[in-house]
Formats: structure tokens, sequence, C-alpha cells
């Protein structure tokens, strides 16, 4: 399989995931933030496989997303573009890695819904994690194909 047909599968994946029935049975509530994080592990994949696909020319050694992303990263066109995504507070990139983060913590990013369990105090943006990811899905399919353009180029 080529990168460019495994980032397409992973974000796919992700994507079957979000689209997975909950059912109602006391089950729902974990299964849900499964799915929220499973598709979470699925675009972190799809970001490295990316990283992959659009720095092939360049040969690199290592596609670890904290190294390439990071301030030390190879200077290549492609990297320049996505750093700058990641430093954009509004952009899809920048969003995904907060949540990569939080995932790998020990505290994970799903959260209980408010009204889930009695006594608990809800956190966050108000949003469902399930439609931000969806969001990032769809905004990092259309950043795909200016990526794999200039990456073409080489």
């Amino acid at each position: 399989m080529t990168p460019r047909s495994r980032t397409n599968q992973l974000l796919y994946q992700a994507e079957l995931l979000l689209d997975m029935p909950g059912g109602n049975d006391e089950h729902a509530e974990t299964r849900r933030m499964a799915v929220e994080e499973g598709a979470l592990a699925f675009l972190e994949l799809a970001l490295q496989s990316l990283l992959r696909e659009v720095t092939e020319h360049a040969r690199l050694e290592r596609h670890e997303w904290r190294e390439l992303l990071g301030a030390d990263g190879a200077g290549i066109a492609e990297l320049h573009r996505l750093r700058e995504l990641v430093a954009q507070p509004d952009s899809w990139l920048s969003w995904l890695i907060g949540r990569l983060e939080a995932l790998h913590s020990s505290d994970g990013v799903a959260r209980r819904r408010s009204g889930a369990a009695s006594g608990l105090i809800a956190v966050g943006s108000g949003a469902a994690l399930g439609d931000e990811v969806r969001w990032c899905l769809a905004e990092a399919k259309a950043e795909l194909a200016a990526l794999r353009e200039t990456s073409q180029e080489w």
C-alpha cells in the first residue's frame, strides 16, 4: 500500500468509527467515548501517514509528527505549511494537536456529557467531541489536495 492509500484508508476508518450507532444501553456513554478517542487515534495515524506521504521526496528517516511539526523539523515546504497551520489557534491542525496531547495524557480526551451521571460537573466547549472530530476530518481532507500537489511537484 502506498502512503497516499494508507492516509486515505485511515481517514476513512476514522469516519466509519464516528458513524457507528451508539445504542441506548448502560454502556452507550462509554461506547461513545471509546469511539471518539478511537477516531482521534486513527486521525493521529493518518497525520503520521500524511507526513510520510508529503515528505517522501526528502527520504527522511523518521516521520514522527511531534518532530516534523516542531520548530526543529525538516525545512520542507509542506512541513512549513503544516507548521503555519499549527500556529493558527482556530485551524484543524492546531485543534488536532491539542486533542492528541490530551489523548496521550492520563485523563484522555473524551468526556461524559452533562446529565450522563448525577453529580458530575460538565467541562468543555459544549460541542460534542465527535462533531469536532468530524469537522477536523473534513478540514484535513480539504487540505490534503494542496499538500499532495506541492509534494508531487518534487
